[in-house]
């Protein structure tokens, strides 16, 4: 059989065939490449990195170590028991580092007491200062306000001197004495219990001489009569200057009620937590007090004297 021939038609159709499978494998070629990179692309999206894993994980792990620890460290807390009280060391009661002995004074004198029967008041200090057991007077130092509160309050009518003190019971019929007889520089240099001890001796004084009053100069004398009678310290709420309760009167005996008592402020220059105004203040209703009585007691004096005036 003779060869077929094929003709220029017959070329240009197989031409156009492979052309046109020739797309379509290209065409199958890039949709099956497309699909490719679409999975690699979802495959990247979904999945985390390996530094993005790595990440993740140490910050789970410093988490997981974080409360670890603060559970150990709450279970170590609780589980340590509390200091009590009893297991804290005790402090050492010490005395005052002002406090100094009775022999360092010993050269001086202590001071007369200036006492007599039926008195309107006595003044009780604390123990005499240095200056005034060596002029032997009272409250002779010159910044000790005591003269001056006596004057400005009404319990003179002059300011005297401390060498006058010896006239107290003749002019203003007053008197005066201390709740410790020995010197010292300041009431700082003697102990609580010295202090407070002198309370029977000082009672017993009142109960002996009998006056109508006494005035307390200064709060710390207080605290010491109080320290000795009720074995305990004063508290806050339980102070006041002025005129104490009818029970603190002083020198009680089985016929005799006691002698009034008047707190009033410290007069040594020392003391200085209250201003002149405020000492002032509190010793003058004491003042006006004792004034008053010496003129009742005038009044009573004359009247004995010229019997047709009552």
């Amino acid at each position: 059989m003779p060869a077929i021939k094929e003709t220029e038609a017959d070329q240009a159709g197989s031409e156009g065939h492979d052309d046109a499978h020739n797309e379509v494998l290209t065409s199958q070629t890039s949709v099956h490449k497309f699909k490719n990179d679409l999975e690699r692309f979802r495959l990247t999206s979904s999945s985390p990195s390996r530094s993005t894993r790595n990440s993740t994980k140490a910050g789970h792990d410093n988490v997981t170590e974080r409360s670890f620890k603060r559970k150990s460290i709450v279970g170590s807390d609780q589980s340590k028991p509390e200091r009590s009280q009893s297991q804290s060391p005790a402090k050492k009661q010490r005395k005052s580092s002002q406090y100094a002995p009775p022999s360092k004074y010993a050269h001086l004198s202590p001071l007369t007491d200036i006492l007599a029967p039926n008195l309107i008041c006595v003044f009780i200090g604390f123990n005499p200062g240095v200056m005034t057991s060596t002029s032997g007077h009272a409250y002779a130092h010159p910044s000790n306000s005591f003269w001056k509160l006596l004057h400005s309050s009404g319990c003179t009518d002059v300011r005297l001197k401390p060498e006058q003190d010896v006239d107290l019971p003749r002019l203003y019929s007053m008197g005066n004495t201390n709740i410790v007889a020995r010197p010292s520089k300041n009431a700082a240099e003697l102990s609580k219990e010295e202090s407070a001890a002198g309370t029977p001796s000082l009672e017993e004084k009142i109960r002996q001489f009998r006056p109508e009053a006494v005035c307390i100069v200064g709060k710390g004398i207080w605290e010491s009569i109080w320290r000795w009678r009720y074995k305990r310290a004063i508290k806050k709420d339980e102070f006041r200057y002025g005129w104490q309760d009818e029970k603190e009167s002083m020198g009680k005996s089985g016929d005799w009620s006691g002698a009034k008592v008047f707190v009033a402020t410290a007069t040594s220059g020392l003391a200085a937590n209250l201003k002149p105004h405020e000492k002032e203040s509190i010793w003058l209703p004491f003042g006006q007090w004792v004034k008053q009585r010496r003129e009742e007691r005038a009044r009573d004096v004359d009247a004995v004297d010229d019997p047709a005036s009552q």
